[in-house]
């Protein structure tokens, strides 16, 4: 019995092939990236094909801008991608037109243009203000380990930091005369000034007194990190993280509570007490105004909110 050969690779499938082979041994991609560039490839080689089109001379500019369309629906048959998904998929497709254009393989370059979906932004989770204080509350106070942790969860809500800028800290950092904190963020080391309300500076000063006074000596050569763990060491990340998870279980919280919904909550509750858009984007570090906006958005859902339930007229036309 005689077996056929398999079929050979129609012009596209060699084109496409010929960039992979590009992409692995010239450019060095791993083997996990040739693989998911192969598989977003196919997808596009398919939908192609399916349009009559047996060469990437061949495509235009719409026909990628119409694959876009349909991975973000499933027109073409396949999965319904996110916008993320998708945005991967199209580097991979533009990826390969800018190959096949140097390479002389077609005329032009029709991927340059087309631009990824936007993602959707979502909106930061803020907690109420009693949750906040109750979360801080399951500290206990009249133990070392709840002195350190009950300042860093004041800490962390009344300054709005990352939780990388609060393990980040040095005990000289802190200026508890003047209720101050120096705070450094990222590698270039940018550094912002952030005032301390009361609780949070009394809470530190208790601990550095009270606690971290005796922990440091139990690291060799001392360390001026500010936060501490019980064997002297700079408390690190995913410790710090574990201080607050474990103080929202104690507190009855059931959704999900992590060190930045303490920074969200930080941000929406300033502006909903009046502060300027401006001023919190310079407490939170933000580079863009444009990244502080987007709490703006969530207080003028807490307003319409409020507005809705306490003015007469509000829900006038429902009656």
């Amino acid at each position: 019995m005689t077996v056929a050969p398999p079929p050979r690779p129609d012009q596209l499938a060699r084109e496409v092939g010929s960039y992979l082979d590009h992409l692995g041994a010239e450019r060095g991609a791993s083997t996990h990236t040739v693989k998911a560039y192969r598989r977003d490839l196919a997808r596009y080689a398919s939908y192609l094909r399916g349009r009559g089109i047996t060469s990437i001379g061949a495509v235009v500019e719409t026909d990628i801008s119409d694959f876009v369309a349909a991975l973000r629906t499933g027109a073409d048959g396949g999965s319904v991608l996110a916008a993320s998904s998708t945005a991967r998929t199209l580097a991979a497709v533009r990826s390969l037109h800018k190959f096949a254009a140097l390479e002389g393989v077609a005329a032009d370059d029709p991927g340059r243009a087309v631009s990824p979906p936007k993602s959707v932004k979502r909106l930061p989770k803020a907690l109420p203000v009693d949750t906040v204080f109750a979360i801080i509350e399951q500290c206990d106070p009249t133990t070392p380990k709840g002195m350190r942790d009950r300042a860093l969860l004041e800490l962390l809500y009344g300054t709005g930091m990352r939780i990388s800028e609060a393990v980040g800290l040095d005990v000289d950092d802190v200026d508890l005369d003047t209720r101050t904190i120096l705070v450094r963020h990222g590698k270039g080391a940018k550094q912002r000034v952030v005032p301390l309300g009361r609780p949070a500076s009394e809470a530190v000063g208790a601990y550095v007194v009270r606690v971290r006074a005796d922990w440091v000596t139990k690291s060799a050569g001392g360390t001026p990190a500010l936060f501490l763990n019980q064997r002297g060491g700079r408390l690190s990340r995913q410790a710090a993280w574990n201080v607050l998870r474990a103080a929202a279980v104690r507190a009855g919280v059931t959704e999900h509570v992590s060190p930045h919904t303490l920074r969200h909550s930080f941000a929406t509750h300033l502006l909903d007490g009046g502060a300027d858009v401006r001023v919190v984007q310079e407490l939170l570090g933000h580079a863009s105004v444009a990244t502080t906006q987007l709490y703006t958005l969530v207080t003028v859902d807490r307003l319409r909110e409020v507005y809705a339930t306490a003015h007469p007229r509000a829900r006038y036309h429902d009656a």
